[in-house]
């Protein structure tokens, strides 16, 4: 599978090795005691400060009914926590919704907006996309902004243009943040398929997203971490990570096995 992607420059841009981060969605799985259990074993190979690699951030994502369980396991460990969405609205008559104000009282760090399910299952697009990055921004959460294309416009040639629009649409927001924020690209095609983008693609994809964002006048965008996210496992995650643009993953089925998942975050640590 091919995409043109080299229409920039061939060389990423000049940085320093960004800290990698490493983020669990557990997507909607499990019940309390799965979440417990997970947490539980977590934090016993990683929670102390002690423990865990100064060179590498880890945090996890998981449904909104046990945010406030994850919460109170993991303060004052070294691991984080976030959540998979947030409203575009700051509060109101919105059922079912919950708000960044919330999603701060817990103590999250992070929040995934975008996230391709999102888009292709509930029908998110870009201009939502932007509205919730502002949104999150707005409360000193770190917004977590998923792009990635599909198999057919990959294999059409249309991933670097399918990239581009779903970044240009947030990149004015991104330029006038004063906190942090990352990008993750998340290939629709590797995402819970089992395939996984090579290393090589990978990079491509990212140094593009990298790119582009400092085309559009992010200034940060050397300093940006970009997070891949789509069937890392194990045994692939150190390659994946060792490329220049790539910092770090965004877990989705691995991250449901603690084994896995602190494999993979020991391979980002050992690349910095």
């Amino acid at each position: 599978m091919t995409a043109n992607l080299t229409t920039e420059s061939s060389t990423a841009l000049p940085v320093s090795r960004r800290r990698p981060l490493v983020l669990g969605n557990w997507k909607m799985h499990g019940q309390i005691a799965f979440a417990q259990a997970l947490i539980a074993s977590l934090c016993e190979h990683w929670g102390e400060q002690s423990a865990a690699p100064s060179g590498v951030q880890v945090g996890v994502c998981p449904p909104f009914p046990y945010l406030g369980l994850v919460a109170a396991h993991l303060k004052g460990t070294a691991l984080s926590w976030g959540a998979q969405n947030l409203c575009a609205f700051e509060q109101g008559a919105y059922t079912g919704e919950v708000s960044a104000a919330m999603l701060t009282d817990l103590g999250c760090s992070w929040v995934l907006i975008g996230h391709s399910e999102r888009r292709a299952l509930f029908g998110e697009t870009d201009q939502d996309v932007a509205h919730k990055t502002l949104r999150a921004l707005s409360v000193g959460l770190v917004p977590v902004v998923c792009v990635g294309e599909t198999l057919a416009e990959r294999e059409a040639g249309q991933a670097e243009q399918v990239l581009a629009r779903q970044l240009d649409a947030v990149s004015e927001v991104l330029a006038n943040a004063t906190g942090e924020f990352v990008v993750a690209y998340e290939p629709v095609w590797a995402i819970g398929t089992g395939v996984t983008a090579s290393p090589a693609q990978a990079q491509e994809a990212h140094r593009f997203l990298r790119q582009r964002l400092a085309a559009n006048g992010v200034s940060a965008a050397a300093q940006t971490r970009i997070l891949y996210g789509g069937s890392v496992k194990p045994g692939n995650a150190a390659e994946l990570f060792s490329q220049a643009d790539v910092d770090g993953g965004l877990i989705g089925g691995a991250s449901l096995v603690a084994e896995d998942f602190l494999a993979i975050s020991r391979a980002a640590a050992a690349v910095v």
